[in-house]
């Protein structure tokens, strides 16, 4: 039995960039794309063949009188003033989890700057997140570059603990892992205060411990995922701390017959960023291998 998670693939805010792209896909049969749409290549491709042309910031600064889409990781008002400044249409596919979380730190940060003319100290606010990560720009740009953002614990050691601390999440990094950047903060800090906020995407870390389980019930576990996804290496790692036997591959063309091989309960799991007709691609060809296999 070859088995798909029903709680692996797109999360709601990479379907509605998704959808949106192909709504004007249909009706003009071109659209940019301010970066991957999505971190899958497979999807990536498909769209372009649509239409759709990624572009980076620098070609945004050069295009005049198109139509971007924004997809769901968010970005900083720089890209919104540079794309009215260009009299581009901004077509916004921005998360809405991700959207209320700029709000929130974006009026954290000018609270802070009111703190300061009135001649006090503006916190300092810190984002547990990956450095580069496209969400995460777009949240330190709510707080015109200075916002810290840490990356694991060791991060933590290049911190100001006798400043003020907001502490923020990106929202698809793992609750245990904050929870983990909460414990350290509040052991090491001695002086001033300590705020922090879970602003996790509920939908995601709910489908890890779900997914976790349906790792564990299953022989072997075959985990889709983009080569760029940072959300599907953490998701893979999870699988693989109750099943050993999980394999990381990015389509059906990097299956190997030997992992399957003997097994029964073939079960097949993907990133927030995989597409459902990826992960029905690896099903077919792993019954294709053994023709026994019925797919669910």
């Amino acid at each position: 039995m070859v088995e798909i998670d029903v709680n692996s693939g797109f999360c709601f805010g990479v379907v509605t960039a998704i959808n949106k792209a192909e709504e004007e896909l249909a009706k003009t049969g071109h659209l940019y794309c301010l970066g991957d749409i999505v971190h899958n290549a497979g999807e990536v491709e498909r769209l372009k063949e649509k239409g759709l042309k990624t572009i980076t910031h620098s070609d945004l600064e050069r295009l005049h009188n198109v139509k971007i889409l924004l997809r769901a990781h968010g970005e900083p008002p720089k890209t919104y003033e540079t794309a009215s400044g260009n009299n581009v249409t901004v077509i916004d596919a921005t998360c809405p989890v991700v959207l209320q979380l700029q709000r929130r730190i974006k009026k954290a940060y000018n609270e802070g700057l009111e703190q300061e003319r009135l001649g006090g100290s503006k916190p300092l606010i810190v984002i547990y997140g990956k450095n580069g990560h496209a969400e995460v720009n777009g949240l330190v740009g709510q707080t015109n570059g200075e916002a810290v953002v840490i990356q694991d614990l060791e991060g933590i050691s290049g911190l100001d603990l006798d400043r003020d601390i907001l502490l923020y999440s990106q929202t698809t990094k793992s609750l245990e892992g904050f929870r983990e950047i909460v414990k350290e903060i509040k052991r090491l800090k001695t002086k001033g205060k300590f705020e922090y906020f879970d602003t996790i995407c509920r939908q995601v870390a709910n489908r890890m411990e779900k997914m976790r389980e349906f790792a564990a019930s299953h022989e072997v576990v075959v985990f889709v995922s983009g080569a760029k996804s940072s959300n599907g290496k953490v998701l893979f790692e999870k699988c693989r701390e109750v099943n050993p036997r999980t394999y990381l591959i990015t389509d059906e063309t990097e299956l190997r017959p030997e992992w399957t091989s003997g097994y029964e309960k073939i079960g097949i799991c993907g990133a927030t960023s995989t597409p459902l007709w990826m992960m029905e691609r690896v099903a077919e060809k792993i019954k294709q291998e053994d023709g026994r296999r019925e797919s669910i």
